[in-house]
């Protein structure tokens, strides 16, 4: 008796094992199966991660300014050594840094122009940073509909082939076609809701830098005034 429980488990064992490597090899298969519609759906996936690692790299080193900066340019301002804080924006090379920069170029000119011209400044990094955003975010909705529209015409192709099949229809022959078909459906949902992830989360780490811009710029502007006051 003991022989024989050993043997079944045994057995239930190696059954496991087969199933595991058959599901396995039925995922790898699966993708094999979904037919052409997996490049555009791959060259896609392709583009939302160069686009969303691209855009990291951009907006973090848009975020690395010093935590000093306003207080050296502070410092040299008020000091009279302009040229000595257009270096220290200089030295940065960060979209905050070149608005201060712009604004300490317009020293002398009316505070109205000065608002003006590091708000021009802003327009422009702010644009520099959302760059390919909006093709993330189409990314995101075109491959779910990609995917749709090639499990549409996968079931189309599936009932045309079970149209020509003579004699009694199987579970089998009519499952075939369509779980085939789903395959699309399923692998342009992932990427779509991977790309809207991602597209998230660098929409909330622009305004973080942005939120930042227009902090310093009000510091700016509230520095010019103090010697008026």
């Amino acid at each position: 008796m003991s022989l024989l429980l050993q043997l079944t488990q045994t057995s239930d064992s190696l059954a496991m094992q087969s199933m595991s490597s058959e599901q396995s090899l039925t995922f790898l298969e699966l993708l094999q199966k979904g037919g052409w519609w997996l490049v555009p759906l791959g060259l896609l996936q392709l583009a939302a991660v160069y686009i969303f690692f691209e855009r990291i790299f951009t907006i973090r080193r848009a975020d690395e300014d010093s935590a000093d900066l306003m207080e050296r340019v502070r410092h040299t301002v008020t000091s009279g050594d302009i040229s000595g804080a257009k270096s220290i924006c200089q030295s940065e090379n960060t979209p905050i840094a070149r608005m201060i920069e712009k604004g300490i170029d317009r020293i002398g000119s009316s505070l109205k122009n000065i608002e003006v011209s590091i708000e021009n400044v802003g327009k422009i990094e702010i644009y520099r940073l959302e760059k390919n955003l909006n093709l993330l975010a189409t990314i995101a909705g075109a491959a779910p509909m990609l995917g749709f529209l090639g499990t549409v015409t996968g079931m189309i192709t599936a009932f045309m082939d079970i149209t020509k099949i003579e004699g009694a229809l199987t579970p089998q022959q009519l499952s075939a076609g369509i779980y085939e078909a789903l395959i699309t459906t399923a692998c342009g949902l992932f990427i779509g809701i991977l790309a809207y992830l991602g597209y998230n989360y660098l929409v909330a780490r622009v305004l973080k830098v942005v939120h930042r811009m227009e902090y310093t710029s009000v510091e700016f502007i509230d520095l010019l005034q103090e010697p008026n006051k």
